[in-house]
């Protein structure tokens, strides 16, 4: 039986749980929460929608009760709080790093051979540290942004070209933020280069956009984005455990692969039942090679963060 634990019943979380059951990606969805009664809620919520929306995914919900998620295929944390007024970046790291140590060491006293998938923020360095906290193989343990970041690039492409975002297939790489590096030159419509559809100021427009795409939606809102980055998530999930082979932009850390050691950086790879099948190493040009070098510092400069705060 399959099983998925999602830890963090928050918005993006339980859109997650609630994706994961009503495509019948999984057929146990244990959601868990340090708040209580939240998890429990949410998950009897989506199962009491199973009838009229017609799904037999069973989703159960607990109040930082780990065993429940005992044997676990795929392990997906979302915990973290967002930055605050007066909190720098130094103390948003140090409080999320502190929950992921201890969201990872939990699920992995239950589910030792599970596949974890960060969403939390900073998303790079929280896979960092998920990844230190497993002692999990690489392959095992990966971050959650290029999914949703070319969803967004898709997205406003489809916008531009009046077609459907179902035709559009797009790469980005690099870290989570605004020195994640889209890559037009793999960017088609329908097999069509996007170069040859869109003018080069209309698509830097789309770029930037997308770079900045989260923040645009916390201006709206005033909280950050959910609907997206949950089925993001789920979808990250069902290529799992159907073992679809799919290619996806998905954070990692390089051993080597574009030049960079230990680093965790957004990279295209294969995803399938045994987490990450096979990293896949793009024919970058000097400007692309550029853009991922100074996405690259950003991303080690933050790790740098944890490092001295582990100390």
């Amino acid at each position: 039986m399959s099983k998925v634990t999602v830890v963090g019943a928050g918005n993006v979380g339980a859109t997650c749980a609630d994706v994961l059951a009503y495509r019948e990606i999984a057929e146990e969805i244990v959601l868990v929460d340090i708040k209580e009664g939240v998890a429990e809620g949410k998950a009897l919520d989506i199962w009491q929608k199973a009838p009229i929306n017609q799904y037999d995914s069973k989703t159960v919900g607990s109040t930082a009760d780990y065993s429940k998620t005992a044997n676990s295929d795929v392990v997906v944390i979302t915990s973290g709080l967002p930055r605050k007024p007066g909190m720098t970046r130094d103390d948003l790291i140090e409080t999320n790093a502190g929950i992921v140590k201890s969201v990872t060491e939990n699920v992995i006293k239950y589910s030792p051979d599970a596949i974890i998938i960060v969403v939390s923020n900073p998303l790079d360095v929280m896979t960092y540290q998920a990844h230190l906290t497993s002692g999990l193989p690489r392959t095992k343990v990966m971050g959650m942004a290029g999914i949703l970041d070319t969803a967004r690039y898709r997205a406003f492409l489809a916008d531009e070209l009046n077609v459907s975002g179902k035709e559009i297939q797009a790469i980005l790489m690099g870290g989570h933020g605004d020195t994640m590096v889209p890559l037009p030159r793999y960017t088609t419509v329908a097999g069509i280069p996007v170069t040859e559809l869109v003018a080069k100021d209309k698509l830097d427009a789309i770029i930037e956009r997308t770079k900045f795409g989260g923040g645009e939606l916390v201006k709206l809102m005033g909280t950050s984005a959910w609907y997206a980055p949950g089925s993001a998530a789920a979808q990250m999930v069902e290529a799992i455990l159907k073992n679809q082979r799919r290619v996806f932009p998905v954070c990692i850390k390089l051993d080597g692969e574009y030049g960079i050691d230990d680093c965790y950086l957004g990279v295209p790879v294969i995803l399938g039942k045994n987490g990450i099948e096979k990293v896949i190493e793009l024919d970058l040009n000097e400007e692309e090679k550029a853009l991922l070098e100074t996405s690259r510092g950003h991303v080690k400069e933050v790790m740098n963060v944890l490092d001295k705060l582990a100390k």
